[in-house]
């Protein structure tokens, strides 16, 4: 009687993973034999700084057979209108979500929900949000941004009068790249005399060109470094040098009129195919877990715009 309790126990449990194999294999082959829509949502989406970005999205979709649709949206979302839209995406079929969150409210909280739906990845900053994230090391860029300023000035910086410009999109990268900079010249001896934080309904008079002058700014977004390039190519701000960190066309063109003297550059177009590239994967493989990414960076100057692994960066920005 024993044995034969055994041997029914064994057989009810052989029969139950048999089950789940079977049911796996034909989750499996659902996900695969299905056309996958996935959505991208991002602040401002037609702005041309988000080019090479959605240049890589496109690049995976194509090479993962998957249907891609970027969301146009406003210049900013708040949290509700972040969620309404990210619902209405997956009312009409998205299967997945590549976004750029709000950091305001219950964001975070919206998005895990989210993410019990379809797979959900966050680009350019995932902030604190326990999710998984394709971005740069913004530390790491503010770093690099002092570290060609201070090559420039053979690493002495006494006497120097500094200013920082940003954008106050109440997001951590921002203030993650001010850190790096601030750090990666503490040696140098230079004075901070001005760190201005705009927002889109900045009054007029809240422009670099009226703080007090300073010999250098340093742009820590890209908005940022095309204000700061259009003041000094109207010669508004009294011999100041630019430094910064940007991702558009634009930004280079005031690279290379001199209006701007250094620009780091985060690898967008490896950040979109990324993001892609994992929600991919979840989609393909039900129990596939999707990973944090870093992408790199690279300096631009003047002189080296036309090198060929800086023209493959410029061409990626101008699709």
């Amino acid at each position: 009687m024993k044995n034969s309790g055994k041997m029914f126990i064994l057989i009810e449990a052989m029969l139950a993973v048999l089950v789940i194999v079977v049911a796996m294999a034909m989750t499996r082959e659902n996900y695969q034999g299905k056309v996958h829509r996935v959505s991208a949502i991002l602040p401002d989406s037609d702005d041309a700084q988000w080019a090479s970005f959605k240049y890589g999205l496109r690049m995976a979709a194509q090479d993962y057979g998957v249907n891609l649709v970027v969301t146009s949206t406003g210049n900013i979302l708040t949290t509700a209108e972040e969620k309404s839209i990210i619902d209405q995406e997956i009312d009409r079929g998205a299967d997945g979500v590549i976004v750029q969150p709000v950091f305001e409210g219950n964001s975070q909280e919206n998005l895990r929900e989210t993410d019990y739906k379809v797979p959900v990845i966050l680009a350019g900053d995932g902030g604190a949000f326990e999710l998984p994230t394709v971005e740069p090391d913004h530390y790491a860029l503010g770093k690099a941004l002092a570290r060609e300023l201070m090559e420039d000035y053979s690493g002495n910086l006494l006497g120097k009068n500094l200013g920082i410009l940003a954008r106050d999109d109440g997001s951590k990268a921002l203030l993650n790249r001010r850190e790096g900079f601030l750090d990666g010249i503490e040696e140098g001896g230079a004075t901070l005399l001005w760190s201005l934080w705009w927002t889109d309904d900045q009054e007029p008079e809240q422009r670099p060109e009226n703080e007090a002058r300073v010999d250098v700014i340093i742009a820590l977004d890209d908005d940022s470094l095309i204000m700061a390039g259009e003041a000094s190519a109207a010669n508004n701000l009294r011999g100041a040098l630019v430094y910064g960190i940007g991702r558009s066309m634009e930004a280079v063109y005031y690279l290379d009129s001199g209006n701007a003297r250094c620009m780091v550059v985060p690898d967008e177009f490896y950040m979109g195919y990324q993001s892609m590239t994992e929600i991919a994967k979840a989609l393909e493989r039900p129990f596939y877990h999707m990973q944090d990414m870093t992408v790199s960076y690279t300096v631009l100057r003047k002189e080296t715009l036309f090198d060929k692994e800086n023209q493959e960066i410029i061409f990626t920005m101008s699709q």
